[in-house]
């Protein structure tokens, strides 16, 4: 990726301003009957010492992370599970500062010159690490459908969520078995995937030479089964957390809802970041976060409050984690720019 290509054409802050003021008519419709006078009330009752908890579960789960991109990387290097957590929070640092899906270069490309490993090894890991999360999403969603009593709406809720999950779980599920399946392939000249691979080693010259063997390391899973179940395990037990989330921040104001409601609340916020993200609308996770507490019944005034609490909160714990993580490992946004420009062998 060149420098032009991050820099942002006219076409695409014209988008971005569209699709921002979308963004705010949406939450406009949602939250029409707000009640300003009210929202004192709810802010003057509150109980702040529950922040405490959101405050603490945001680096956690991240550090799980981490451990979890550990075990993926174990075979191919033994890298610290902090040193892994400081690069994914470098990488959503880049992602706030250069908001174009930057993140999993930036951790990879990290790495990577920390531990004299190829870029293209690395991101292969992270895709992994990734795909895998998307799969146990798509598992919660489908306990949550077979399980939980979700709201009433005039649509049929349950088959859109049923079939949205099942999508991702054969999505997922598709991209991380293709991995595999092409591996053995990636670095045959006589197979159509390694001829491919060769024209683009060829056609981008020095940027991306050698990615074929780059990818074939990349694509790896643990040997010990204890390293593998834990990925799985470490995946399920970042869901959970984030799923808490709401529960921290609705015990702020003095409102708990049910499990299952709140495993509802991560879905629909996930889906809504997954489409926001496709169609390059910002806000989604904000969005998706108050259709859901609508739907659960919560008022507008607590609703709101819950939703901005919540994502102001991440966003700055992320921004600071990451900025002293940044600082930590001698990096500037300019060295983070130039990155995406680094050859991926």
């Amino acid at each position: 990726m060149t420098t032009g290509s991050i820099q942002r054409t006219p076409r695409a802050m014209l988008w971005t301003t569209v699709a921002a003021l979308l963004a705010i008519g949406v939450l406009f419709v949602v939250f029409r009957h707000f009640d300003v006078e009210r929202l004192s009330d709810i802010i003057l009752g509150a109980e702040p010492l529950w922040l405490l908890a959101l405050a603490v579960s945001v680096p956690i789960e991240q550090v799980l992370r981490g451990w979890k991109w550990r075990q993926i990387l174990f075979d191919i290097r033994p890298v610290g599970t902090l040193r892994l957590f400081s690069a994914v929070m470098v990488g959503y640092f880049a992602n706030m500062m250069i908001p174009i899906g930057l993140s999993p270069l930036v951790r990879a490309w990290l790495i990577a010159r920390l531990e004299t490993l190829k870029i293209s090894t690395v991101l292969l890991t992270t895709a992994i690490e990734r795909f895998v999360d998307g799969i146990v999403f798509a598992v919660l969603v489908g306990v949550l459908v077979i399980f939980a009593v979700l709201p009433e709406t005039e649509g049929n809720l349950r088959l859109g969520l049923m079939v949205a999950g099942s999508g991702s779980l054969v999505l997922f599920t598709a991209l991380i078995g293709g991995l595999y399946m092409v591996k053995n392939h990636l670095i045959d000249s006589n197979s159509l995937v390694g001829r491919f691979v060769a024209w683009l080693e060829t056609l981008f010259g020095g940027r991306l030479a050698g990615i074929g063997l780059g990818m074939v390391e990349g694509i790896t899973w643990p040997e010990s089964r204890w390293r593998g179940s834990g990925i799985i395990l470490a995946s399920i037990a970042m869901k959970m957390i984030s799923t808490s989330h709401f529960l921290w921040v609705g015990l702020v104001f003095g409102i708990l809802l049910s499990p299952f409601d709140y495993l509802f609340i991560m879905v629909v916020t996930g889906f809504a970041l997954i489409v926001s993200r496709f169609i390059r609308v910002p806000g989604g996770g904000i969005m998706g976060s108050a259709f859901a507490l609508k739907l659960l019944g919560i008022a507008d005034e607590e609703a709101l409050t819950m939703v901005l609490v919540v994502h102001f909160s991440v966003m700055a714990l992320v921004a600071g984690i990451g900025a002293i993580a940044m600082w930590k490992n001698g990096l500037t946004v300019l060295e983070l720019r130039h990155a995406t420009r680094e050859p991926l062998n």
